[in-house]
């Protein structure tokens, strides 16, 4: 089997309803998908996630430009072998960030491929399953004004619960009163699972500060994520050796390579790679591996369309706890539930939620089938 074409695919939709979190104002989602194809009329999918307010076609760009002629007439088989290949030919201009991403792409379409062609989820060719379901948590609460919506997101609260959401994860980094705010406005919720993200709004003070604040109030939360700038390694570790709660990470990391930097600083509880931009399912197979090795528990980040979530969970499902025990906390999927037109209609099998739970899909690959109608309805 050969690889006999490799495109790009760029969507873009506008938002009706811009929303915020810390780093700005998302008025558009992007995203880009990477359909791989075979002589065998195999066809695998990936996509490259938009990070961010990252455009998508800066990933489509390494695709076609640095990334697709290394791998046509290459054995869409050996993932491993095209992941240093293309990782080794762009290493001194693409270490991090959307070239990264773009690997991440292709590879996941690479595994797609072998599991189309094996007839196997991609869970059961990562080594096997380790869960069949897994306990979503409700991604949201971003902003729609931008700070002094501590009622509104209550009740975004309320709602979350009323669909079978026991886990929230709450955006904040708007400001430490506001933030603060809004946490006595959920305090009927602390006795579900909770987590908050700032997206590295603040510095080490005023993240040890909102930490400490948040544990005085009687917070006992899952984990407290992205704290300070994922280059602040120092930072993360003492922001973590400050606080009972525990600090989580990742999302903007690349490659085992950047873990390793990461994972040495002792700045992390849990690592949260996301597989379409820090290296598809082989370079996370990396990490999860280097993690485990300094006890460090993987719950991928996942913020992308369809495609990506599909990935996700065959990757969740393929990854063990870190530190074994009868009763202990098992990976969370993360169910993002601001309004992203191409997952409710990309696959056959957009992502679904029963009182909390979501099913991984058994079917070979990803277990998905992509509408190449939504493909051109949004493509730019």
């Amino acid at each position: 089997m050969k690889i006999t074409h490799v495109r790009a695919h760029v969507l873009r939709s506008e938002l009706a309803q811009p929303f915020a979190f810390s780093q700005g104002w998302v008025a558009s989602r992007g995203a880009t998908l990477v359909e791989v194809q075979t002589d065998e009329g195999v066809t695998g999918w990936g996509e490259a996630l938009c990070q961010g307010l990252q455009p998508p076609e800066i990933a489509a760009s390494a695709v076609e430009h640095a990334l697709k002629g290394l791998i046509l007439g290459k054995d869409p088989l050996e993932p491993e072998v095209l992941w240093h290949r293309m990782y080794h030919h762009t290493r001194d201009y693409g270490q991090k960030g959307a070239v990264i991403g773009a690997i991440s792409a292709i590879d996941i379409a690479l595994w797609d491929i072998a599991g189309k062609v094996r007839r196997e989820p991609v869970a059961k060719l990562l080594g096997g399953a380790f869960r069949a379901k897994v306990e979503a948590y409700a991604t949201g609460f971003y902003r729609l004004k931008g700070d002094d919506e501590a009622q509104r997101l209550a009740r975004e609260a309320e709602g979350h619960v009323a669909k079978g959401f026991r886990a929230l994860k709450i955006k904040l980094g708007f400001g430490l009163e506001d933030d603060l705010a809004v946490m006595r406005g959920l305090k009927q919720f602390q006795q579900h699972e909770v987590m908050i993200d700032t997206n590295h709004a603040y510095g080490v003070a005023e993240a040890i500060r909102l930490g400490r604040e948040l544990e005085d109030m009687g917070w006992r939360l899952r984990w407290y994520e992205e704290p300070v700038v994922q280059e602040d390694l120092e930072g993360y570790a003492e922001v973590r050796r400050a606080l009972a709660t525990p600090i989580a990470g990742g999302e903007n990391e690349y490659t085992l390579f950047g873990f390793r930097s990461l994972l040495a600083s002792r700045g992390l509880d849990i690592a949260q790679p996301d597989i379409c931009i820090a290296g598809g399912f082989t370079g996370c197979r990396h990490i999860v591996a280097l993690a485990h090795a300094h006890g460090v528990q993987v719950n991928p980040h996942v913020w992308a369309s369809a495609v990506g979530q599909a990935a996700s969970l065959q990757l969740i499902a393929a990854i063990p706890t870190a530190n074994h025990a009868l009763f202990a906390k098992d990976i969370l999927l993360e169910f993002d539930t601001s309004s992203h037109p191409f997952r409710e209609h990309l696959t056959d099998t957009p992502l679904r939620q029963r009182d909390g739970w979501v099913d991984i899909p058994q079917k070979p690959g990803l277990g998905i089938e992509v509408n190449r109608n939504v493909i051109e309805k949004y493509s730019s």
